[in-house]
């Protein structure tokens, strides 16, 4: 099986095995990414998030989450942005289940 490499924000780099590019997580990282920083076919693939917050996703991910806490991740990376503090804020404001499995 092969592998993709990604980076954070903050430069750290993730190599993750291509099936993650049917996560649908990851999907909307790379949306993100795309209206964030564009896409050319020479440059690192930059995700926009900090390292942190990119290894609770793969975490998660690893973890196969219930379609459930899949989804309320994808809305809140859409609607604020990737960081390990943000996932902090909504943990202590309970706005979603994140970290209850």
């Amino acid at each position: 099986m092969g592998h993709f490499v990604v980076y954070s924000m903050d430069q750290k780099c993730f190599v993750l095995p291509l099936g993650y590019l049917k996560n649908r997580i990851v999907m909307e990282l790379f949306n993100l990414a795309e209206e964030e920083f564009g896409l050319s076919g020479n440059d690192l693939l930059i995700m926009p998030c900090d390292a942190n917050f990119m290894e609770h996703v793969i975490a998660l991910i690893r973890r196969k989450p219930s379609k459930e806490v899949e989804k309320a991740l994808i809305m809140s990376v859409s609607t604020t942005r990737c960081s390990s503090s943000c996932l902090y804020q909504q943990e202590m404001s309970k706005q979603f289940p994140i970290y209850s499995f």
